[in-house]
C-alpha cells in the first residue's frame, strides 16, 4: 500500500478534520521513530495514518476499536503487516500485550503525538517553539493534555530515549505543520 492509498482510505472513513489530524501526526511520528531505529518508515508511516480508521463507525466505543479497524482494513485487501498492529493498538484491550518495536512505537506515537501539538497549542500554535525541554516539563503535569496516556509514552523509552524521542517527534509534527493547522 502506498501513502497516497492509506490517506484515501482514511478520508474513506473518517470524516472529521481533528481525528485526520490525529491520524497525520501519529503517522508522522511513526515515520520517524522507524527512521530511528532502521525500520520500514513507509509502513510505519501507513500505520499510523490508519490507526484509528474504525473510530468514528464504531461510536468510539473502545471495546471494539482495533479489531474493527481490523476488519475494515481487511475487507479493503489491506495485509496483516498493516491491518495487525492497528488491530491490536488499542491499549484499552491489549495493554500489557506489546512486544514488538512497531507495536510499542504506535503506542508512544499514538500519545506523544497529542502531547506535542497540545505543547504547540500553548506556544500560540507555533511547533517551532516547542523544544524537548517544553514536552519534558508537561509531560510531568498530569493535568496538562490529562488525555495524552504518560504510561504509553514511557512504553518507548526501552527503544528511544526520551529525550530524543520528543526531538524526533517535533521535528516529525514540524514536517506536517500546514496539514495540522500550526504555524
Amino acid at each position: 500500500m502506498e501513502k497516497d492509498e492509506a490517506l484515501a482510505l482514511l478520508h474513506a472513513h473518517v470524516m472529521t478534520d481533528s481525528l485526520r489530524g490525529h491520524c497525520i501526526a501519529t503517522a508522522a511520528v511513526m515515520k520517524g521513530l522507524a527512521e530511528e531505529l532502521m525500520e520500514d518508515a513507509r509502513l510505519w508511516e501507513i500505520i499510523g495514518i490508519l490507526h484509528d480508521i474504525d473510530f468514528e463507525e464504531i461510536g468510539e466505543d473502545m471495546t471494539r476499536h482495533g479489531p474493527a479497524g481490523y476488519d475494515i482494513l481487511k475487507a479493503a485487501g489491506v495485509g496483516d503487516e498493516i491491518a495487525g498492529p492497528i488491530k491490536r493498538h488499542n491499549h484499552m484491550l491489549f495493554s500489557g500485550e506489546y512486544t514488538t518495536p512497531v507495536e510499542i512505537c504506535l503506542q508512544v506515537a499514538d500519545s506523544v503525538s497529542g502531547l506535542v501539538i497540545a505543547c504547540a497549542y500553548v506556544k500560540g500554535g507555533k511547533i517551532t517553539e516547542v523544544t524537548p525541554k517544553t514536552v519534558t516539563k508537561k509531560y510531568k503535569a498530569a493535568s496538562f493534555a490529562a488525555g495524552c496516556d504518560r504510561s504509553r509514552i514511557a512504553l518507548g523509552d526501552a527503544l528511544v530515549p526520551r529525550e530524543r524521542m520528543y526531538e524526533i517527534a517535533i521535528r516529525e509534527i514540524s514536517a506536517v505543520r500546514d496539514q495540522l493547522g500550526l504555524a
